[in-house]
């Protein structure tokens, strides 16, 4: 697994979305590696990181970033939130604390459930990748972007990102799909045990703002930020903002 270490001070390990790589943070890095090492991953399968062999494996992927990772506080994005989630709920002893960026316990809407899209759009990205790679990974960019006050900057920042590091491994992308879709985390967060901060984009097309909100008030501890002019991406669009609020939280 590749792992990028860059800056000084006590460590800081981030994790990146779906289809991407730890280099999407770079400009955000650069504020957060002022004051802390980061430790910034390549899920298998993207970026300069092999693909796993067999099946997807939750608890073997877990097992190799605490392989890989010092313990420290996690950060994600996205579908990297979902995983930090998994790993801080399994071994808190690893995981300090846990800043999720624009990332749900469930991204599957239910009527338990209202804060996440529709099973149906998960169903649709699944069969995009197997008719049209690229046209597919495009389409998700575009939402992700989307609402954002900066959404041609973001887009134009995604789609030069997402290839910068080779084409992600399309079963690793199919997993993360699947990851996405069926993951339920709701029940276990009231027993989370370590401290959160939830930070949303109040124009988020993917993870509503609600959820998160929601997500926050079930946690002991945990805390909710809202970035108003903020889509599905808002370490892009807000790098100060976000740095300053994550630098503030993990002390």
């Amino acid at each position: 697994m590749h792992v990028e270490i860059r800056g000084a001070g006590p460590p800081l390990v981030l994790l990146h979305g779906w289809a991407m790589h730890g280099g999407i943070f770079a400009p955000f890095a650069e504020r957060l590696a002022q004051q802390r090492t980061l430790h910034l991953v390549d899920l298998p399968g993207h970026g300069h990181s092999a693909p796993r062999q067999g099946a997807f494996n939750r608890d073997a992927l877990l097992d190799q970033l605490f392989a890989e990772l010092p313990p420290a506080p996690w950060l994600g994005w996205s579908l990297g939130g979902l995983i930090a989630m998994q790993a801080a709920l399994r071994a808190p002893e690893r995981v300090a604390s846990l800043v999720l960026l624009c990332a749900s316990p469930r991204f599957v809407r239910g009527a338990d459930w209202p804060h996440a899209v529709e099973r149906e759009v998960f169903a649709q990205f699944e069969a995009g990748l197997r008719q049209d790679y690229r046209a597919t990974i495009d389409r998700f960019l575009a939402l992700e972007a989307h609402g954002s006050d900066h959404m041609r900057e973001e887009l134009r920042t995604l789609r030069a990102e997402v290839y910068a590091r080779g084409e992600p491994a399309r079963h690793a992308l199919e997993d993360g799909l699947h990851v996405l879709e069926s993951e339920d985390l709701l029940t276990g967060l009231p027993q989370l045990a370590v401290p959160s901060l939830w930070i949303a984009g109040r124009r988020d097309r993917l993870v509503p703002w609600q959820g998160m909100q929601a997500a926050a008030g079930l946690c002991p501890g945990g805390r909710f930020l809202r970035i108003d002019g903020g889509g599905h991406a808002p370490f892009l669009s807000h790098a100060d903002e976000v740095a300053e609020a994550v630098l503030a939280f993990i002390g």
